[in-house]
């Protein structure tokens, strides 16, 4: 007669087995996914910048290794190192939204798993050692991220499923996502394809350790290896 107790004890052993080789497998794409180095790369568009993530850096990536460049009404972003785009003369303050359509021609077509692309605002002391913002970006595959530099990184909406967030039909089919952020009164939204997303109350936002000010510079988020195609890109006051 077989074990009972025997038997649970190797069915959670064989679950642990599974948990930890799926771990592993994402943990040696993650170290087997170094930052790409885009051909022609650099900003290309009047007026913009940009500053690329520290672990781009100690890779020994620059800025002019993503690729920002305009092509008629939209942008089309490459990357690269992760890298956030801004350009000084985009400002807001009071209530306001900011948005953005991105879209992903080809899921992964720079990476062995989802990377993600959206907005970010409350931007201070931009491209120095003490630049903070907060971002909200979306991933093809169905997931979304909030996160900040206020200087160190601080982390709101960890990486997960979202109903919101659109999903790439497959590896290599396009994706698009309506992305903003709408600062009214004391709170901080983020709305992904029309459906808040996320939301904070300002004083969750604005502390020590995170933001300055909900006012600001706004801008452009990408995380490395990816490409989209940005229209609609602006803001306008509540």
């Amino acid at each position: 007669m077989i074990d009972a107790g025997a038997l649970m004890r190797f069915a959670a052993a064989a679950i642990v087995a599974f948990a930890l080789t799926v771990s592993c497998s994402k943990l040696l794409d993650a170290q087997t996914d170094p930052d790409r180095v885009i051909p022609d790369g650099g900003i290309l568009v009047r007026g913009w910048t940009g500053k690329i993530d520290a672990a781009s850096a100690t890779q020994g990536r620059v800025l002019n290794d993503a690729r920002f460049a305009q092509e008629g009404d939209a942008l089309h972003v490459t990357t690269g190192p992760a890298t956030t785009f801004w350009n000084p003369a985009n400002t807001a303050s009071g209530d306001y939204t900011v948005k953005a359509t991105f879209r992903e021609p080809k899921f992964m077509n720079l990476n062995s798993h989802p990377h993600s692309y959206g907005l970010f605002v409350g931007g201070n002391d931009m491209g120095t050692d003490r630049m903070s913002l907060v971002y909200c970006v979306a991933y093809g595959d169905g997931q979304m991220l909030v996160r900040g530099f206020g200087p160190a990184v601080f982390t709101l909406f960890r990486q997960a499923p979202h109903a919101a967030v659109h999903k790439a039909a497959a590896v290599g089919q396009p994706v698009t996502q309506d992305i903003a952020w709408r600062i009214k009164g004391n709170r901080a939204e983020c709305l992904i394809n029309g459906t808040v997303a996320a939301g904070y109350d300002k004083s969750e936002l604005v502390s020590a350790g995170k933001l300055k000010s909900a006012d600001g510079v706004f801008g452009i988020r990408f995380t490395h290896n990816v490409e989209a195609i940005i229209t609609g890109f602006g803001m306008t006051k509540e």
